[in-house]
């Protein structure tokens, strides 16, 4: 397989680290099978990508509105056109099912035709002066946007982030999870072949040092980021007040399942949002909620379900769950199923490394899970409370629906939650209860529309600005001014 030499884009410029380090990405289906070697980025690379976007940032301001949508029209078609490269290169680099990378990389180029309408909307208001003049408002771009982004979605977060900076007339400076580095790099690929000004892009690789580095410098008007609650933390203490910091961050995400629910229906929803991905999405589902009166059905049933799935290497047919992302997650899961146990949660199935008999190649040494199904868990257990990001899922027992909230609600995160329920009127309580900024009824956690504002509550967000969607999205990416004018 090709090993990929990977390079930062600074200044107009690819380039290595000045120091020449790099580090490894492997595939971790098989970590013995490198997929590339990137630069490892200090705090001058970063400065110097910053240097780079201040220098180009006033021409892309200037850009028309066209131009701006035009760029992000023909990235999106570069991506297009290198779909099923782009979707073996995702299974290698993040481990993903064949089936997974091609939602994403078919999604993606939609994302950017999504921002490029919005270089045509952005607009300001006019209102009377008591003079007879007027008084009107302009949007105007913040000037250099940094965007640190994760690795569980490595072309859909970082597209959301840089669609939407690049239609407002932004230069972005972009640092990547180094799980993913070789995605982040097919992304700048694709906007620099569309037509970005070179100097309004920067890629710096590397790890969480870089991404301290951006966040930090007092030049970047704005930092989006998505990524653990801790990381989040750091990046906005080093934000500060004086510039726009916007989080997305972790979350505990329950399904609440009535009495009166389709338990099949209900365990299909939990199944999909607990070991989609290998359960490594932020709205994953991780904590069941169940009625007393189906508990014990729904969890044969979800149990039959994970048992069920196919482990293995995601290129290979008929494999539904891929490999963990790295080492670190699978050290994660596993020890967070330890923890289960010692609390005295009772592990029903999963929560092991597989045999090795199954039909994915690589289970000796992958970064491989069982999907996980607790039950009895205490609203007190670590299991019930922390977010483990990994195909585990807790089951906990309600008497009715104000049981069920108050467990739903029991954590510090509130980033999504649903709901299985023929009752309509007890789904639209459990909305207005809900303290999570995405309500699901009868549909898995997981699966946004782009079309939608998303974000959380409590620890999951800073709450100020909604991605993918609405008015406060463009606003993050531009400032307002006010303009007095009175007749002569």
């Amino acid at each position: 397989m090709t090993v990929h030499e990977g390079l930062n884009f600074v200044g107009g410029e690819w380039a290595p680290s000045s120091s020449g380090a790099t580090f490894r990405r492997c595939n971790p289906a098989r970590p013995g099978e490198i997929v590339g070697e990137f630069p490892e980025s200090s705090a001058g690379d970063v400065a110097a990508a910053v240097s780079g976007a201040v220098e180009g940032a006033a021409a892309w301001a200037a850009a028309p509105a066209d131009q701006r949508a035009d760029v992000l029209e023909a990235a999106a078609r570069w991506l297009e056109e290198r779909a099923g490269d782009l979707v073996v290169e995702m299974v290698r680099e993040e481990g993903k099912t064949r089936a997974e990378a091609a939602i994403e990389v078919a999604r993606t180029p939609r994302n950017l035709r999504f921002h490029a309408a919005e270089a045509h909307r952005i607009e300001g208001r006019s209102y009377p002066a008591a003079d007879g003049g007027i008084v009107y408002t302009r949007r105007e771009p913040v000037g250099v946007v940094g965007a640190i982004t994760p690795w569980n979605f490595p072309l859909n977060i970082p597209s959301r982030k840089i669609g939407p900076a690049l239609a407002a007339g932004n230069a972005v400076v972009f640092k990547p999870s180094p799980v993913t580095p070789l995605l982040a790099q097919r992304l700048v690929e694709a906007l620099l072949a569309g037509g970005l000004p070179p100097l309004a892009v920067a890629l710096v690789h590397g790890g969480a040092g870089a991404g301290a580095a951006l966040a930090a410098d007092e030049r970047v008007g704005a930092v989006t980021f998505t990524g653990s609650t801790a990381a989040g933390r750091a990046v906005h203490r080093a934000v500060g007040p004086s510039r726009r910091c916007q989080l997305e961050m972790g979350g505990k995400n329950p399904v609440v399942v009535l009495d009166d629910a389709d338990l099949e229906r209900a365990a299909q929803i939990i199944v999909k949002g607990a070991f989609g991905l290998s359960g490594q999405a932020c709205t994953g589902t991780s904590r069941v909620v169940a009625h007393e009166a189906v508990h014990d059905e729904l969890l044969d049933r979800v149990v039959r379900a994970a048992e069920a799935r196919v482990v293995g290497d995601g290129l290979r047919e008929g494999v539904d769950m891929g490999p963990l992302a790295a080492d670190f997650q699978l050290e994660k899961v596993l020890r967070y199923v330890r923890i289960g146990e010692e609390e005295g949660a009772e592990l029903v199935t999963g929560g092991r490394r597989p045999d090795g008999d199954g039909p994915g190649d690589g289970h000796a040494d992958g970064y491989f899970v069982r999907p996980a199904v607790f039950r009895d868990v205490a609203p007190e257990m670590r299991i019930a409370r922390e977010e483990i990001f990994g195909p585990v899922v807790a089951f906990q027992r309600a008497d009715g629906l104000d049981a069920a909230v108050e467990l739903a609600n029991g954590t510090e995160y509130g980033l999504s939650a649903g709901i299985v329920t023929r009752d309509l009127d007890r789904a639209l309580e459990f909305a207005r209860r809900s303290e999570s900024g995405l309500v699901k009824v009868n549909q898995p956690t997981s699966g946004m529309a782009m079309t939608v504002p998303f974000g959380g509550l409590k620890e999951s967000s800073t709450q100020t600005f909604k991605e993918q969607a609405g008015p406060s999205m463009m606003l993050f990416y531009t400032r307002e001014k006010s303009v007095y004018i009175s007749p002569r």
